[in-house]
């Protein structure tokens, strides 16, 4: 049995730990409102391009100078993933579940004999991937130090990739981030980045438009937008979804903390109590020996 000192020590420990919990609970709380509104500010925008992406793509149907970033290379061997991740744990899984996620497809991929590049955005995912898939890893990008994603640190990364679409490095590239949904769901999402595959409401397809200049040469230029978007879109669900998850975990180690802190003060009290029984059994049966 622990002796009184060391069950103290541990107490008070346990309050130190609760006490940072309960801080980084706190700065948490206060990111992910800002994180949240940011998320759900660029999801009309993203899905509004999405549309007008559609309506073109779909107006080039058949046509045999549609952009390379749409019309694709016409091979299906080498596959990009491009996992998106937090910087930092202590936010439970929602790390791990977007690595888990694009592991799974990376081993589909290669059980099907197809060439796995991977190209990670965030430490956590490089941490997570290199011990298996260390050789396959040809990029990461640590965000660390960076306070708030901005919209350039996403069209630096659209151009990495568009550059190595139009190079041949890859002939399909799937976004691995996790959509926002609360405070305490964010669902691993698995995308398609290139060749694009915009998904837009039938109504918006059937529309007929007439575009000036060429529809070509609109996409040529709105196709690498629509990248960069993509991404910075799953940058800020991914910001947001880690404050969540951060404020969710911590929340829980604090009421752990709590709990723990209740038991080590039961068992203090018992053992100081079984203590000063003894001792005064002990006072008691030398005094009758007198």
């Amino acid at each position: 049995m622990a002796s009184l000192k060391e069950l103290k020590n541990r107490i008070a420990s346990v309050k130190a730990t609760q006490k940072i919990t309960k801080a980084m609970q706190m700065v948490a709380a206060a990111k992910l409102r800002r994180a949240q509104e940011a998320a759900v500010a660029a999801r009309p925008y993203a899905r509004r391009l999405g549309v007008v992406v559609a309506n073109l793509a779909a107006a080039m149907d058949g046509r045999d100078d549609a952009p390379l970033l749409l019309a694709g290379t016409g091979r299906d061997d080498v596959h990009l993933l491009v996992v998106c991740t937090a910087e930092r744990g202590l936010c439970g899984g929602f790390n791990s579940s977007i690595v888990r996620l694009a592991r799974e497809h990376a081993a589909a991929l290669i059980a099907a004999g197809k060439t796995v590049k991977i190209l990670t955005v965030g430490k956590k995912g490089a941490d997570a991937l290199k011990r298996e898939h260390g050789n396959r890893i040809i990029d990461r990008v640590e965000l660390r130090g960076i306070k708030t994603v901005s919209f350039d640190i996403a069209v630096d990364l659209g151009k990495r990739v568009v550059e190595l679409y139009e190079a041949g490095e890859f002939d399909v590239c799937t976004l691995f981030y996790s959509e926002f949904k609360s405070v305490i769901q964010q669902i691993p999402t698995a995308r398609q980045l290139l060749p694009v595959r915009v998904e837009a409401p039938a109504a918006a397809i059937e529309t007929d438009y007439e575009f000036e200049p060429d529809e070509a040469d609109i996409l040529e230029t709105l196709l690498p937008r629509y990248v960069s978007v993509a991404l910075f879109s799953a940058l800020l669900e991914n910001a947001a979804g880690e404050m969540g998850a951060k404020m969710t975990a911590m929340d829980n180690a604090t009421r752990n903390a709590g709990d723990m802190i209740d038991r080590l003060s039961i068992t203090y009290n018992r053992t100081r109590q079984a203590k000063i029984t003894t001792e005064l059994v002990e006072i008691i049966s030398g005094a009758e020996a007198l």
